[in-house]
This record gives structure tokens, C-alpha cells and sequence, in this order.
């Protein structure tokens, strides 16, 4: 279990422990693309992930995106509720394929973060535009495996 830390109380801090959430994968459905659709266009994730959508407002766009995802061989989606690093875990054990490569904003320290915790290591960067800041900006390539 992870350990938070509570206010310091009479100048000594408290350790509690909370207990991590299940975490479950499963495919995407339809009835999951409503809130799919609201997670992606959300103003603080669309700037943190960078690299999205050029207009994630446009649900057409989005609807066409999603059953392009949906129906390639090639790309297994998953949806997740819960903690990334848990969520990630249980998706590399469903691919057996290596290596494998992800790619995060440099500056989104907290997808790097759990990729870093799972295993893959930096391999490099690269100037990419982020539709989501409408300027380019550096990525962070890595690789597992």
C-alpha cells in the first residue's frame, strides 16, 4: 500500500496507509464512448497528454477515431478504472509483444513516471506539434524490452 502522509499535527507528521483500488481492464464498448469522449476533451488532460485530437470537441472526429481503434488488428484498447501504474501493469501482461515503445509530453511528469515504474527507459526525444498546445514541443520516446 502506498503511504500518504497527513498534516503535520503538534509538529510531527502522521503516516496512514490507504488501500489501492481493484483496477480492471476490459474492452471499450459502446456505451463507454460517451465518457470517453468527456475524458478527451477535458481542458486540464487534453493540455497535459499534448498529443490529441485537433479539435476534441468534434465528436464526429472522434466517433471515426474510435472505430478506426476499435477495429485494427493492431491496436488492442483497454479501458481503465483506477491507478495508471496498475492499469499499465495488467495491459503489458495482455501483450506479449517486445519491445514495445510509448511516447509522453516531456513535460508530463506523471505519465512518465508510470512508464518509468514499469519498465520502460528513455531511448530518447523528439520535437513533435501537440495539436493540444498548438506549438510543437518535446516528446519523450521509450522503450520496454
Amino acid at each position: 500500500m502506498p503511504l500518504i502522509r497527513s498534516p503535520r499535527e503538534s509538529g510531527r507528521s502522521k503516516v496512514r496507509r490507504t488501500p489501492v483500488a481493484d483496477v480492471a481492464l476490459r474492452l471499450i464498448d459502446d456505451a463507454d464512448l460517451d465518457a470517453l469522449f468527456d475524458q478527451m476533451r477535458d481542458p486540464e488532460s487534453v493540455q497535459m497528454a499534448a498529443f490529441t485530437a485537433t479539435d476534441p470537441n468534434d465528436r464526429e472526429a472522434f466517433d471515426t477515431h474510435m472505430s478506426r481503434l476499435r477495429t485494427s488488428p493492431d491496436i488492442i484498447l483497454r479501458w481503465g478504472q483506477g491507478i495508471a501504474s496498475q492499469a499499465l501493469a495488467l495491459f503489458l501482461d495482455t501483450v506479449p509483444v517486445r519491445p514495445l515503445y510509448a511516447r509522453a509530453a516531456s513535460d508530463n511528469i506523471g505519465s512518465l513516471r508510470v512508464l518509468r515504474k514499469a519498465g520502460f527507459v528513455i531511448i530518447g526525444t523528439e520535437t513533435s506539434y501537440a495539436a493540444a498546445r498548438k506549438t510543437e514541443i518535446e516528446e519523450t520516446i521509450l522503450r520496454l524490452g
